[in-house]
Parts: C-alpha cells; structure tokens; sequence
C-alpha cells in the first residue's frame, strides 16, 4: 500500500498527528512542491493507492483521477474541495473522504490584513528596519463600517471581531435573511449599499458559478475611494484585472489578499509590485490547531478506509 501527500510546503505533515496506526500497513510518501500539470501529476501518482490533497492546492479534474489506475482512496483536507472530481471518483467506485476544518485561523488573519492594512504596517515596519521614523497615518475602525460579502462560518467570526472594534457591521449574501444577519450581529442589506458604504470589505462567500467576478469594475466603482478590500476566501470571487485598475487608479485605499486566481503566484504577477497592498501565500489555515485538526482526520480517514468502513465520505 502506498500513499502520496500532496503539498506539504512546510514539510510538517507527519509531525501534525501520530501516523503510526498508518505507517504499520502503509508507505507514505510526501511531497513538498507544487505540481498542477496534469500529465506530470499523473505520471508522479501512478504507483499510489491513496492520493492525500492539501485543500485546493492541486487541481484533481477527471482527467488525473481516470489516468491513476491504482488509485484506491482519495482524501481531502476541509470540509469541501472544489478542485477535485468527487463524480469522476465516484463512477469509479473510489471514496472521497474529508476532514473537520476549523473556522478561527481563517478569521483571525482577515484581521491581521485588515490591521495590516489600516495601519501601514508594512510601510512602518520597513521605516523602522531602515533606520528612519513615522510617515504614514492609520484609519481608525472604531465607528467605521465593515461590510461583509457571505456570512456563513467564517463570515460570522469576522462579524463578531468587527463588532468588538465597535464598528457597524453590515452583511450580504444571496439568500441572507435579517433575522440571520441579527444572529451574527449583522444587518442585511443589498449588495451595492454594502459596497457603497463599506470603509472595509471583506469577502467570505465560495467559489462558484455565481461568485465567480461577483466584485468587478462595476462593483469597485461603488466603493470608497478609501476604502479597504479584505479578501481571505478565494481569488477569482474578486476580478483581479479589475483590482489592480482601481489600486493603480487610486480609486481604492488597499488591498489584502490571500488568495488568488492562481497559486503560487506567479512570480513575476503584476499584484507583487500593486500600490497600496498586504499580500500573503494563502495562510489563511495554516496554523498548528489547524493542521493538527487536518492532519489527525487525515490518519483517521485512511485507518477508517483500511479497516473497510470509510468516514466523512462525500
């Protein structure tokens, strides 16, 4: 039996959780870099029975999974993965299997970019390091609005924080109802009057056919001049040529993104040299709580599947 791990950038996946109850019946191997390719990630998983995913790190269309002809079991980190086939695994009878995903770590770094961003931290901190002092002044939150797109789990923690900082909270999604709003501290309101009078916004809705370019030209246009665009959930919800006109335009006062329409970002993207930016390597989970969370659903996924009763299916 042997088992492949995608993605382990940091090289910590099995010191997340006690592989042992695996590695007595399994050959685990791990991959450290990124390959998207889908040739070359056919030939590298051809002798893998089980395909371990960070997240939607590695794209899994049908054509990786029916190429893999020993491909028994696939798992997921998270609760869902929109990058991979569950119906082309599916008709081949192979299991999909997911794992619990907390909500906190994805919460707590909107506001770290948020902070980031009203407070030139960047720009201070390189002030400091260079030898020289003080030359920016920050936005306060306290009284300002935040303005949140989705406010499901993730959507509601930053509600809440929002609230803390004594700012008015409004909220939008396409079936958000007041009464729901109200239970997260939020108001309902439409989308444009949420981007109208957001001095912060942040993005928490998933990728789908109707999020995808949901903030556009149109939609940046009706923003504040000054206002803070927050997006920690995923790239494409936010039409990155769109973005960088009004960054370069100045019609937007920063952006903070963790992630984007592709990754890694491509070294030479136009959004690493984007004014008035606090860009970060799609982080927004990857902290030890949640990698522990990960990867212990991982070793319990594949034990559960090995024993002949396999867990958190899709």
């Amino acid at each position: 039996m042997r088992i492949a791990v995608l993605d382990d950038y940091q090289g910590v996946a099995l010191e997340m959780a006690d592989w042992s109850p695996v590695l007595a019946r399994a050959e685990v191997d791990v991959f450290r870099d990124h390959v998207t390719d889908p040739a070359a990630l056919v030939e590298r998983l051809a002798p893998y029975d089980v395909v371990v995913l960070m997240r939607e790190r590695t794209p899994f269309p049908a054509e990786v999974v029916n190429g893999l002809p020993e491909l028994r079991l696939l798992v997921s980190t998270g609760r869902r993965n929109t990058v991979l086939d569950v119906e082309a695994a599916r008709a081949r009878g192979i299991p999909v299997c997911t794992t619990d995903s907390p909500v906190d770590a994805p919460g707590e770094l909107t506001w770290a970019l948020v902070l980031g961003l009203a407070r030139h931290l960047v720009t201070e901190h390189g002030n400091v390091n260079g030898g020289g002092w003080q030359t920016t002044v920050g936005t306060d939150l306290a009284g300002a609005t935040l303005g949140l797109v989705g406010l499901g789990r993730i959507g509601s923690h930053a509600a809440r924080v929002g609230a803390a900082f004594g700012m008015r909270v409004l909220a939008w999604s396409p079936s958000l109802t007041e009464e729901r709003a109200a239970a997260a501290g939020a108001h309902a309101v439409p989308l444009d009057t949420l981007l109208a009078e957001s001095d912060v916004l942040s993005v928490h809705v998933p990728l789908n056919d109707g999020t995808r370019g949901l903030i556009g030209a149109r939609e940046l246009a009706l923003m504040k001049p000054t206002a803070l665009l927050v997006n920690t959930s995923r790239g494409p919800v936010v039409d990155e040529a769109a973005l960088l006109d009004a960054l370069h335009g100045g019609r937007l006062g920063g952006a903070g993104l963790d992630v984007y329409d592709e990754e890694p970002l491509p070294v030479d993207h136009p959004l690493r040299t984007a004014p008035n930016t606090l860009l970060t390597p799609h982080i927004g989970y990857v902290t030890d709580r949640t990698y522990r969370v990960f990867f212990e659903g991982v070793v319990e996924d594949i034990v559960a599947w090995l024993d002949g009763a396999p867990i958190r299916q899709v």
